[in-house]
């Protein structure tokens, strides 16, 4: 459990280990109009990254919330300090990896991905069930949030006269270069000065991670840089995917500018 990603094999044939707890992670979990057809994995539990593990006083979207709402938030899902969490999505890597990084950043390390999701989960023939039924214990989970793991705007407007960060935005190039609108309505394009861009996209396969060889050679330019690593998007999840895939292949101290494009745009400059 080391390991930052597991496969689907691995979690069938752990599925009923007491201390192991599945997350399925979902951008907003609206049960008024979740439908009859609504599967997860067997014992999985809904981490609602809206509307649970967000904060909700914040005027950008998918916002760390605070150490004792991640603390609360884990416990109504009966997680314990003791527990070893596996995190999954329904588009086979998109929003688990900031579920990952979350845990990572309340001080929480025995978490991993389900490589390939919950596409990969049914490609292999394994067992579903539906979304019903969703009280669990209280559990003993205990956060211990980590400020080093977290850029704000003040850190990215500092970087720009100090030059001590890379900023790694995980954007698509049109985006990145301002050649498409943004999805947000209203929302400038462009990107944080003197960044670079890696799409999420060139660190994926069929839905799940490239093989190590194949994300070394995504990273190739970066070998040898020393500075750390802090990675933007849209609003900080897809910077996550990016995260993962460089701590795979690099040894750079990582970061996420949690705000991202959507918190820079609005307030730089």
């Amino acid at each position: 459990m080391k390991d930052m990603l597991v496969s689907a094999s691995w979690l069938n044939q752990n599925l009923d280990m007491p201390e192991i707890i599945i997350l399925d992670v979902r951008l907003r979990y609206d049960p008024a109009v979740s439908q009859l057809d609504d599967l997860k994995i067997p014992g999985a539990r809904i981490f609602d990254l809206e509307n649970e593990f967000s904060d909700k006083n914040s005027p950008f979207p998918n916002m760390l919330p605070s150490q004792d709402q991640f603390e609360q938030s884990c416990r109504k899902l009966g997680i314990n300090k003791s527990s070893k969490i596996v995190v999954y999505d329904h588009f086979g890597i998109y929003v688990s990896p900031r579920a990952w990084w979350m845990f990572k950043v309340m001080g929480h390390q025995n978490v991993s991905v389900l490589d390939g999701g919950f596409p990969e989960w049914k490609k292999a023939g394994y067992g579903t069930e539906k979304v019903v039924g969703l009280n669990y214990g209280t559990g003993n989970f205990k956060a211990v949030f980590n400020p080093d793991m977290v850029v704000n705007f003040e850190g990215i407007s500092d970087n720009l006269k100090t030059n001590k960060a890379l900023v790694i935005d995980a954007r698509s190039s049109d985006r990145f270069h301002g050649l498409v609108a943004e999805p947000r309505k209203e929302l400038r394009r462009g990107n944080i000065p003197n960044s670079i861009n890696i799409p999420y996209e060139t660190v994926l396969k069929d839905g799940k991670f490239k093989p190590l060889n194949e994300l070394k050679e995504v990273f190739a330019d970066l070998e040898g840089e020393g500075r750390p690593l802090v990675f933007s998007c849209g609003s900080g999840v897809t910077a996550c995917i990016v995260l993962m895939a460089s701590e795979m292949s690099l040894k750079n101290h990582n970061k996420v500018y949690d705000g991202s494009w959507t918190e820079y745009a609005q307030v730089a400059d």
